[in-house]
């Protein structure tokens, strides 16, 4: 008769370590999906950055300073100008940030759902367990993943400030950390971590709970089964109300990232 240890020994890793695996699983699955969808996050910042209130000084002269206007054009812009390349310039700052991000964000999550909070006796997770375990997961993963995200925001930055003849402020991923973390010490990494974390938990609920009660909507209503067809379109809704819910904080997160700072530290 075998013993316990070893039986649990002849369980798959998933089994064995359920957290620690769906973590890496959420790190692996955010990588592959950051390097293809990067381009798009590099041109929303762009156009996020250019409506600030140093362009805004300017008056009549702020439209001609304004080189973005669309999301096509500005792809074709910065590859006209930059090189095709530079549509994934700060990718590896974006891939730790959705590495720490996603796999601590799932794993809240789902111990969160489990553990903390339950099912319903069919089985059924409620909405409202739904909205406030998507926005507490959200927190926590963003708070975790806020240093990664300053240095990714910063850095794609830098190609335009190239073109407007400034000097680039870093020679690479951990000069940035270096650099920001001298300047401005261990806060100076959280920077924009208030409508941060207010942007992770409004996507974040808009995100999960949007999935959970979709895809138990098509599943108990339409002839549709529990499958990939289902799993696609509740993951197209709850990537569409995710994004109307956190544009407002995600603009507010960008500026306040990339703001300079004095010499003392202070962001001016």
């Amino acid at each position: 008769m075998s013993a316990p240890e070893d039986e649990e020994g002849l369980l798959p890793l998933t089994q064995r370590w359920p957290r620690a695996s769906k973590f890496l699983l959420s790190g692996c699955a955010a990588t592959v999906a950051e390097l293809a969808t990067f381009p798009l996050d590099l041109i929303k910042t762009r156009l996020q950055m250019q409506g600030e209130a140093a362009l805004a000084r300017l008056g009549d002269s702020a439209r001609e300073a304004t080189p973005y206007r669309g999301m096509v054009r500005t792809a074709l812009g910065i590859v006209q100008e930059e090189g095709f390349l530079k549509l994934w310039q700060g990718v590896t700052p974006a891939i730790y940030r959705h590495v720490v991000y996603s796999g601590g964000r799932m794993v809240t999550y789902e111990h969160l759902r489990e553990v903390v909070f339950g099912k319903s006796e069919d089985k059924h997770y409620p909405l409202w367990k739904s909205v406030i375990g998507g926005m507490m997961a959200g927190v926590v993963g963003q708070f975790l993943a806020n240093p990664t995200d300053l240095v990714k925001v910063q850095m794609q930055m830098e190609g335009k400030r190239k073109l407007e003849g400034k000097p680039l402020r870093f020679r690479g991923v951990h000069h940035a950390f270096a650099k920001i973390l001298a300047e401005g010490g261990i806060r100076g990494l959280w920077a924009g971590w208030v409508p941060n974390i207010q942007r992770a938990a409004l996507v974040n609920m808009g995100d999960l709970t949007t999935y959970d009660t979709v895809k138990h909507y098509l599943v108990l209503n339409t002839p549709l089964e529990d499958n990939i067809m289902t799993h696609g379109l509740s993951s197209l809704c709850s990537g569409l109300v995710a994004s109307i819910l956190g544009t407002p904080a995600d603009v507010i997160k960008s500026r306040i990232m990339n703001q300079p700072r004095d010499k003392e530290g202070r962001r001016f």
